[in-house]
């Protein structure tokens, strides 16, 4: 709902709520006005008939003096009965009893009296009722009433009192509605503001919980829009860094490695002049240099080709898919790591089922992968430990897992770690896994990385399984 509604439903409401509460008000106040009225009334009539009773009665026993100590209590100050002479010849006041009036100056019927009851000051004008008294055709006198309305002016000082308290909580309602209708709005512009400042500072992270579909929510709708798309921004914004920052990077590794292959070539050539010149005549040693050399070797290969899949990054690449033995390519790739992890105090676990089937892959390109999968593990264990390889064919897929007891991954840098260049360690320019997950993905297969901070990672390989070509 709107600001303003709810401003103009509001003053709709105390205007309501204010005519009600004085249409209640003023309706209770009649009803008391006309009962004290009539109340007065019958004391009234009570007084006259009395009055004529004592003035045509030939006893002279007077009951006003009695009657006036109920009667004061409606209003009644005082009764005088006056005979056609003007004396008065009975009074509720005694001392009046046989003084003279002047019939000229007395008004038939209900007046106000100008001059206070009984000599004290009165909060209220005394009214005088004169009532003249006819038996058949003779006129035997008057009956004078003197009385205060205090009794009604009591109800309307009452009335009037009532009515003001209602006004008055009226609009204390009012206000403290408005108050807080008030603070309900600035609290949260208030809030937005330190949002803003925040934003203005840097901070992407903020958002405003939309919590109404006023101005307010509008306004924090259209706040978590901007900050969405400044968020969208600088992630394009990074990402072009990153990309401007990459391609000079591997245009300046793509030149270095060029110039590596070449003392690269030389000592492949020097290893394979060796063999053949030097070893011959090493006589009981040959066994042991032939192997030497032969992991040197192995080093140059995995060096070169190294040097050749970064030149080559961002190329498709060429599978030359075969059958190979899974336990077999292990073979292969482990004793050229045999040394590092046996200085490391490393020990190297096969969990491999008898009936696993032959992956079609290609052999020379998944040894890099194995390498690079034991190296990572290796490094992250520094004080030793184990390195479990297991498989499993399950459903079509051949699945394969490398799990270690390293010191594991955060979770911030898991979704990282197959970003070109990006390492967490001190030494390697961060390709490593990058080259792995593009030969597996080439291979149709996927990776899933599992890791405990403190307690290890798991690596899983899935491989499709396929038939030999023909």
């Amino acid at each position: 709902m709107r600001l303003n509604a709810k401003l103009i439903i509001i003053m709709l409401s105390l205007l309501v709520l204010a005519m009600l509460t004085l249409f209640i008000l003023n309706q209770y106040a009649q009803t008391a006005l006309v009962k004290e009225i009539q109340d007065s009334s019958q004391e009234i009539s009570k007084a006259v008939q009395m009055s004529i009773e004592d003035l045509t009665s030939s006893t002279e026993t007077s009951r006003l003096t009695d009657y006036l100590i109920k009667a004061r209590e409606k209003g009644i100050n005082e009764i005088n009965i006056i005979n056609t002479e003007g004396e008065i010849i009975d009074s509720s006041d005694p001392d009046k009893i046989g003084k003279k009036r002047e019939l000229k100056k007395l008004e038939k019927g209900v007046h106000a009296v100008q001059r206070p009851v009984g000599g004290a000051v009165l909060s209220q004008k005394p009214y005088e009722v004169v009532v003249p008294v006819i038996v058949g055709d003779e006129q035997l006198g008057y009956v004078q009433i003197n009385m205060l309305l205090d009794n009604i002016s009591d109800i309307q000082r009452a009335n009037f009192i009532r009515r003001l308290f209602a006004t008055g909580m009226v609009f204390t309602v009012g206000i403290a509605l408005i108050i807080f209708l008030a603070r309900r709005y600035t609290t949260p512009i208030k809030n937005m503001v330190e949002d803003f400042k925040l934003v203005s500072s840097g901070d992407l992270s903020v958002t405003i919980p939309v919590e109404s579909n006023d101005e307010i929510g509008e306004m924090a709708v259209g706040f978590n829009n901007m900050v969405e798309k400044l968020r969208e921004r600088e992630a394009l914004e990074k990402r072009l860094y990153e990309a401007e920052h990459l391609s000079r990077v591997g245009q300046l590794a793509s030149g270095i490695a060029h110039e590596i292959r070449n003392p690269l070539n030389y000592i492949s050539l020097a290893i394979d002049h060796l063999k053949t010149e030097m070893l011959p005549c090493c006589g009981d040693k040959y066994s042991e240099l032939t192997e030497l050399t032969e992991k040197i070797k192995e080093e140059v290969r995995r060096a070169n080709y190294m040097v050749v899949n970064f030149m080559n990054y961002g190329r498709p690449l060429k599978l030359r898919r075969t059958q190979v033995i899974y336990r077999e390519l292990l073979g292969k790739v482990l004793p050229v790591l045999q040394d590092r992890l046996t200085e490391q105090h490393i020990t190297v676990i096969q969990q491999l089922p008898a009936d696993l089937p032959p992956l079609w892959i290609d052999g020379e390109l998944f040894r890099n992968c194995i390498l690079n999968f034991v190296t990572n593990a290796s490094q992250a264990m520094p004080e030793g430990g184990t390195i479990t390889l297991g498989a499993l064919f399950d459903d079509g897929q051949i699945k394969l897992t490398f799990s270690d007891q390293g010191s594991g991954i955060s979770p911030d840098d898991i979704s990282k770690i197959f970003q070109p260049y990006f390492t967490t360690k001190d030494v390697g320019i961060g390709l490593g896994l990058a080259i792995t997950e593009r030969i597996i993905k080439e291979h149709g297969g996927s990776i899933i990385v599992e890791s405990t901070v403190g307690a290890g990672t798991t690596i899983t390989v899935s491989l499709p399984q396929q038939a030999t070509e023909t």
